[in-house]
């Protein structure tokens, strides 16, 4: 069925697909399902398969011309998008079905019958230029007191837990555990607010109304009503401004023993450390892969910043919307909740639900124009992975995990599987050619931690 077609490009990478299919084409389509009902139609006064096309027509014809004409849509549209010398940029995204633009078009089976189909495509990408492009990261670097921050909790979770003496008071780092509950202006408990068997450590502040300083002093089997007023900024809401008192009884009382920072500590971690020295060594390279690589993932994000700033990318509103739904999709899934039940937890009373996708639009469009940079490029570079490559990663791989190499290589022999890994060499080999060919600065100093909690 040679069907004609024509392209017009519309805004937020749409375009138009006009269709046109002779009258010749449409008058056999029309006349191939005429007889097929005619075939298998019993009607009153007539026999199986003897019911006359006139009196077909008469009786259905609005109905079979919508299917005739349902049909035509979907044999032309396959026709031309499946045709491999159609155009790839002009063809719709996975997730974008083809639909009439505007009313349907009514079929004349004696005619000429043309309709257009409006889909969206991906977006059409000149990438501005990304090299000798200039970015400034933070300036951080593994010191002393990250590594002895490391050690002190590895020390926490290697600690000893002993009672402590009977009439002994309550001290910092002593762990406690204590039952509270609110009380009312008559001094009875507030329904609700009742806390038993709550452990914590005295100074940590993990406790909801911050009363570690309140608790200093007291024995086992000690009761004390505290009163305290929470500022208005104070981190739980529900407390903020409010002044409350409290009674809390300590109910047990133990102290940790941290263990030396010795060679015994790091043979107690692990026996491949035969001293402290190589232990700290170890959490210096673990913490200084884990900084390079957070300043690399940085480096990369401010390039492509940069290369966003002089490449225009006008994105499909499927795309969009994929990329919105896909992000509530998997946050719910990390809650192990419905999305509809998690976008209604996040957004606040009487705001409009959508309020929430709006809220996430723009850091998800500009997710999205990265992504499609990348993948220009890696295109127009002709950036490759080969097959020693991707052996060498799977290797790798498999030495870095803790199932059996044969399990692992099995796994990345899957075809899908071992693209992916394709993809993840390419991607990197553009990564470094970022870095290469970039002026890239170092900022204002910042400490491991605050880079490495997002806090800088």
């Amino acid at each position: 069925m040679p069907v004609s077609n024509t392209i017009t490009r519309l805004e937020h990478s749409a375009v138009r697909l006009t269709l046109t299919v002779g009258k010749d084409d449409v008058s056999a389509q029309y006349a191939e399902l005429l007889n097929g009902y005619i075939k298998s139609m019993t009607l009153p006064g007539f026999r199986k398969g003897k019911v006359p096309r006139e009196v077909l027509e008469r009786k259905f014809g609005p109905a079979l011309k919508d299917e005739a004409a349902n049909k035509i849509f979907g044999k032309a549209i396959a026709e031309v998008l499946e045709d491999e010398n159609f155009p790839k940029e002009n063809k719709p995204l996975p997730y974008s079905t083809p639909r009439i633009d505007g009313d349907e078009p009514v079929l004349d089976p004696d005619k000429d019958f043309s309709f257009s189909v409006v889909y969206d495509v991906l977006p059409a990408v000149t990438v501005g230029p990304w090299k000798g492009l200039e970015v400034e990261i933070p300036g951080v670097t593994v010191e002393e007191e990250d590594i002895l921050r490391e050690l002190e909790e590895i020390r926490e979770r290697n600690a000893v837990v002993l009672d402590r003496d009977d009439g002994d008071a309550a001290a910092k780092n002593d762990v406690v555990t204590v039952n509270y509950s609110e009380l009312d202006g008559g001094g009875n408990p507030v329904q609700g607010s009742e806390r038993q068997d709550f452990v914590f450590t005295l100074g940590s502040g993990y406790n909801l109304y911050r009363f570690d300083d309140d608790l200093t002093g007291m024995k086992k089997g000690e009761t004390r009503d505290i009163t305290k007023t929470f500022p208005a900024d104070y981190t739980h809401s529900e407390l903020a401004g409010k002044t409350l008192t409290i009674r809390v009884t300590l109910t047990a009382l133990k102290e940790k023993k941290l263990p030396d920072l010795d060679d015994d500590l790091a043979q107690d971690v692990d026996e491949k450390y035969a001293t402290l020295g190589d232990l700290k060594n170890s959490i210096r390279d673990r913490l200084t892969g884990n900084l390079n690589a957070r300043l690399r993932d940085i480096t990369v994000s401010k390039i492509l910043e940069k290369v966003l700033e002089s490449t225009p990318i006008d994105l499909p509103e499927s795309m969009v919307t994929l990329e919105l739904d896909s992000r509530l999709k998997n946050l719910a899934r990390r809650f192990n909740v419905d999305p509809e039940e998690l976008a209604q937890n996040l957004i606040k009373p009487g705001q409009d639900p959508e309020k929430l996708r709006q809220d996430w639009k723009t850091d998800a469009e500009k997710a999205l124009k990265s992504r499609i940079i990348v993948e220009t490029l890696l295109q127009d570079l002709n950036l490759e992975a080969s097959e020693e490559e991707v052996k060498q990663e799977i290797e790798k791989l498999s030495n870095d995990s803790d199932t059996s190499p044969e399990e692992i290589k099995k796994y990345y022999e899957q075809e899908n599987v071992r693209e992916y890994v394709k993809e993840n060499i390419k991607e990197r080999k553009l990564f470094d050619l970022f870095i290469a060919e970039n002026n890239v600065k170092k900022g204002k100093k910042e400490t491991y931690p605050d880079l490495m909690s997002g806090k800088s």
